[in-house]
């Protein structure tokens, strides 16, 4: 399966980001009211990098509060690594476990379509082995 199947039922719209130029503080505050541990971060409509709670810890440990008042095109992951639609979700896991990421923006040309996290990728393996499972059972039992 490719992401472009993953994120179909999706609508772009939903996906939810900030400008490089908003403060962190709005950015953790916008994390924790969507309940979410990443978004993209946006500059002039592309993404130029990744904004997560790991960024959060690790300039909070550096610097203490004053990071809060930082705009997050400071302090962001970038670049932002991506997929194209048509990657592989083998593939999509296979990067965000070589890269240690949780989190990969969902490119159709230059702009952004989706949004998606390892427990997406994870999930949607579940459920191919799964129906897999069921079909083979389903011959076995007929043959």
């Amino acid at each position: 399966m490719d992401i472009a199947r993953l994120i179909e039922c999706r609508a772009g719209s939903e996906i939810i980001t900030c400008d490089v130029d908003t403060p962190v503080r709005e950015v953790v505050a916008l994390l924790d009211s969507r309940r979410i541990g990443a978004l993209p971060v946006m500059k002039a409509g592309e993404v130029v990098g990744i904004f997560s709670e790991r960024d959060v810890i690790h300039h909070m440990a550096a610097e203490g509060a004053a990071c809060l008042d930082r705009m997050v095109g400071e302090v962001m992951t970038s670049p932002a690594i991506t997929v194209e639609r048509g990657t592989k979700v083998d593939d999509a896991l296979a990067l965000m476990t070589k890269r240690r990421i949780r989190h990969l923006p969902v490119l159709d040309g230059a702009g952004m379509c989706g949004f998606v996290s390892i427990g997406d990728l994870v999930k949607s393996r579940i459920d191919e082995i799964e129906s897999e499972a069921a079909h083979m059972r389903q011959y076995i039992t007929t043959a």
